[in-house]
């Protein structure tokens, strides 16, 4: 039998060679536990850490999406003042414009009428002319017509007498001897009046033209009202 049998249970005693060994293998698996927890990119960002970092992302843009809501909503309400603006502008310009086509309406409307009256006037005018004969009868009470219009008295004797005298009926005579035609100022038409009393005397609604016969014996009437109380009282050259 050989004498170096190990006994049961007893332990081989390590040598220094059988430590470095085992403790080389310790290290081998520490550095493999190591290289596990590295992430691809070789930056050693722990789980913990990345997860703060994903919570604030999130919050920055749901501060962006309220910021673009709100810029929305204000650059909506803007377009909606400005299209009020812009009807309420144009609602304004329709009135002025409606109000303008109105009175310029009312302005022809007026016009019109004022021409229709005054055409009316003229006719009622040229009737009553038509009304009376173109003669000396006609004349004297045409002149009558207007004279009572004026409260100017003289009877249609009066005047026919007073005319006879003075032109014998002829409305274009006129009086170039006696002392008003030595001073320039000659007698004329059918009552025989000198110019500035028949412009002094001259009654409206009658013509300015002295040797138009009703005007003539309007002025005339006129004249002789104011100096006489009326041409029945003048009986001779006045």
């Amino acid at each position: 039998m050989l004498k170096n049998i190990l006994t049961r249970g007893r332990s081989r005693t390590l040598n220094r060679t059988h430590k470095v060994a085992i403790a080389g293998v310790g290290t081998l698996g520490a550095a493999a536990v190591a290289l596990t927890a590295v992430p691809a990119s070789g930056q050693a960002t722990t789980t913990s850490e990345a997860a703060p970092t994903a919570k604030v992302a999130y919050s920055t843009k749901q501060i962006q999406d309220v910021h673009a809501g709100v810029t929305g909503q204000l650059a909506g309400a803007s377009q909606k003042v400005a299209a009020i603006e812009a009807k309420k502008e144009a609602a304004a310009k329709k009135a002025t414009a409606e109000k303008k086509a109105a009175a310029k309406k009312a302005a022809a409307k007026r016009s019109a009428k004022e021409s229709t009256s005054r055409s009316a006037q003229r006719t009622e005018v040229k009737k009553a002319a038509k009304s009376y004969p173109d003669n000396l009868d006609g004349w004297i009470r045409e002149a009558r017509a207007i004279l009572a219009k004026h409260d100017i008295p003289g009877t249609y004797d009066g005047i026919h007498r007073n005319i006879m005298r003075e032109s014998s009926g002829n409305p274009k005579a006129i009086n170039d001897w006696d002392i008003n035609a030595i001073n320039g100022i000659p007698s004329k038409g059918l009552l025989q009046v000198i110019p500035p009393t028949f412009k002094a005397y001259h009654v409206p609604g009658t013509s300015w033209n002295i040797y138009d016969p009703v005007a003539n014996i309007a002025a005339a009437c006129n004249y002789a009202a104011d100096k006489y109380g009326t041409m029945d009282n003048v009986d001779s050259a006045y």
